[in-house]
C-alpha cells in the first residue's frame, strides 16, 4: 500500500455507505440502472429504491425529489452535480444496449473515448472501454 493510501486510512473516520441519486421516479431509475449493471434490487417503494452491489461495494440508491429537474448537459458549458462512469467491454455494444434501455445520447461529447449518455431521469453518465 502506498504511503498516501496508508495515511488516508489512518486518518479517515467514515466509509461510503451508499451513493444516492435524486430523481422524480426512483422505481423507474432503479430498473434502468439495475439492467445496465446487472444488479439486484434490495428495496423499492414509491419514494426510494436501492440496488445491491454484487461485488460487495457500496449500493446505489435512488430517491424521489418533488419538483425534480434534470441537470443541464446539452451544451458544452452545462453544469452537472455529479456523473457516474462505467467500464464496458465493447463501447458500441454497451451504447446500443443503454440506448435500448431508455438512455439518450446528447449531441455534445467530450471527444475522448468516453461516451456520454443521459439516463431516463436526465443524469449524464459515461461509458468507457476497459483497456
Amino acid at each position: 500500500m502506498s504511503d498516501l493510501a496508508t495515511e488516508q486510512s489512518d486518518t479517515g473516520f467514515a466509509r461510503l455507505a451508499m451513493v444516492t441519486i435524486d430523481c422524480a421516479d426512483p422505481v423507474a431509475l432503479a430498473a434502468f440502472y439495475g439492467e445496465l449493471l446487472g444488479w439486484e434490487t434490495r428495496h423499492v417503494d414509491e419514494h426510494f429504491a436501492i440496488l445491491d452491489n454484487p461485488e460487495g461495494g457500496s449500493p446505489l440508491g435512488f430517491g424521489r425529489v418533488t419538483g425534480y429537474r434534470p441537470e443541464p448537459w446539452t451544451e458544452p458549458d452545462g453544469s452537472k452535480h455529479f456523473h457516474l462512469d462505467f467500464y464496458v467491454d465493447d463501447l458500441d455494444e454497451a451504447t446500443a444496449k443503454a440506448l435500448a434501455l431508455g438512455a439518450t445520447e446528447p449531441q455534445y461529447q467530450h471527444g475522448r473515448t468516453l461516451k456520454v449518455l443521459i439516463d431516463p431521469a436526465g443524469h449524464p453518465f459515461g461509458l468507457a472501454p476497459l483497456e
